[in-house]
């Protein structure tokens, strides 16, 4: 099983979490295929909307994926790929509480890789981050 972190809006993951859903990289399929039944997906928030040019820096929501089913959703001109999540009871944590505990913060420039929309998490991080979400529910 695999750890990923997904990077969208806060917006964005609420619909999501409502929905049951997951959605990455403006609705784009690849991401989607990288995940398999029973990976972990953690949103990283860097903005509560895409217009939003103020920093919110949370990690806003995990689950975890319970089948390999992807689906284009049809919403007239947009059709988002998408595919379902348990969404676990968390809160949000601010990437300033726990940076200092986590592998993907290590490296200098670590931000770069977020500008991918999804990338693998150690299962460390993934574990730190399921413990300080979970406990803030």
């Amino acid at each position: 099983m695999t750890a990923w972190l997904g990077v969208v809006s806060a917006e964005h993951v609420r619909r999501g979490v409502e929905g049951g859903f997951a959605q990455i990289g403006h609705g784009k399929r690849a991401p989607l295929a990288r995940m398999h039944q029973g990976d972990t997906l953690i949103y990283y928030s860097p903005r509560e909307n895409l217009a939003d040019t103020v920093p919110l820096r949370q990690f806003t929501a995990i689950g975890i994926i319970p089948d390999d089913e992807i689906w284009q959703e049809d919403q007239g001109d947009f059709k988002p790929y998408r595919r379902r999540v348990n969404y676990a009871d968390a809160l949000p944590v601010a990437l300033a509480d726990v940076a200092g505990a986590l592998d993907l913060t290590s490296a200098p420039s670590w931000g770069y890789g977020l500008r991918r929309g999804l990338i693998p998490l150690t299962n460390r991080d993934a574990e730190t981050l399921r413990v300080r979400m979970e406990a803030m529910a």
